[in-house]
């Protein structure tokens, strides 16, 4: 009787463990590209802020949840040309923190003069864009935003005005807005006054306050390998560098003939401590890791499937926020 126990409490492990196999097999299934970025989508539109100005009021200033003061003079608008009456709709959005700029795959990489990039240290991202019946709307006046320093870890009078470039593909990359004759003190349309930033810019879409990272150590290229299954279609790989708050967050943009994913600019620094992020789609949330090093030159780092846990879309970005 004893040994019939046995037999039967075997026979029900394998069981459970045959189930349990199948279902991790389900789990495991890698995201198409459309889910991927379906849920980089739904991230963004969760945060997109929208107010009706009308066109006839002339300059209007709109408070965004975080504080920041958006104006935009409604006189100036216009439509294939000719000028708005009417209602206007305003839609916005804003990131301060490096887990929603993970999540809605907005990180802060600046083009340099070469035409490399490199990280930069922001002090807030922000897209508008106005629309009347559906059709995007131009402006001929400069909108301005006042932002509290309070959201960018305090003031720093080496920021600098940058305009969001996305390619084909949906990548946002950051490229310097300054103008040549050194308008705005070089500035190109960001002042740091007491406890804010005066923001100015003549053109709906995305717009940065930033500077470049700066770290004097040699530089080298990493590469890292994403889970059997993955590649720069169905997920990305991001960078954190310890010590620089939650408002820089870098990516590797590259994708090598090996499978393997690069930062193939050479400019991360040799000894840097950093936390290097797998980031996925898994039905509808997020399927992740978190693994921090120490960069040496020419390292290649391996995420495995075993090292990944699956989460919402908030405890995601909770963990982000939290690297140090």
């Amino acid at each position: 009787m004893r040994t019939n126990f046995k037999t039967i409490g075997l026979l029900f492990l394998a069981a459970i463990s045959f189930v349990s196999c199948e279902n991790e097999n389900i789990e495991n299934t890698p995201a198409t590209a459309a889910e991927f970025a379906n849920v980089r989508e739904a991230a963004l539109e969760k945060i997109t802020q929208e107010f009706t100005i009308t066109a006839e009021d002339g300059a209007t200033t709109l408070t965004s949840e975080n504080g920041v003061k958006i104006t935009i003079n409604g006189s100036c608008l216009t439509k294939d040309g000719n000028p708005v009456t009417g209602d206007v709709q305003i839609e916005y959005v804003e990131l301060f923190d490096k887990g929603n700029m993970l999540v809605t795959n907005k990180p802060t990489m600046g083009i340099m003069p070469d035409g490399n990039r490199n990280l930069l240290i922001s002090g807030g991202e922000f897209f508008i864009k106005a629309t009347q019946n559906g059709k995007e709307l131009a402006t001929t006046c400069n909108i301005t935003l006042l932002v509290p320093a309070s959201l960018t870890d305090g003031v720093d009078n080496m920021m600098t005005l940058w305009k969001g470039i996305i390619d084909d593909e949906g990548n946002l990359a950051w490229e310097d807005a300054r103008k040549a004759d050194g308008t705005n003190g070089g500035k190109g349309g960001v002042q740091a006054e007491g406890n804010n930033y005066y923001v100015s810019f003549g053109n709906f879409g995305w717009t940065n306050v930033d500077k470049f990272y700066s770290d004097p150590r040699p530089k080298t290229t990493i590469l890292v390998d994403a889970p059997e299954g993955y590649d720069n279609n169905n997920c990305a790989i991001y960078l954190s560098y310890d010590g620089e708050g939650t408002n820089a967050l870098a990516k590797l943009d590259t994708y090598t003939a090996e499978g393997l994913f690069s930062e193939h600019y050479g400019q991360i620094p040799v000894g840097l401590a950093c936390h290097i992020i797998f980031a996925t789609e898994d039905n509808g949330n997020w399927r992740y890791a978190i693994k921090g090093v120490t960069v040496q030159a020419n390292d290649v780092y391996t995420f495995t499937m075993a090292e990944t846990t699956v989460g919402t879309e908030a405890q995601l970005i909770a963990a982000i926020n939290a690297i140090q």
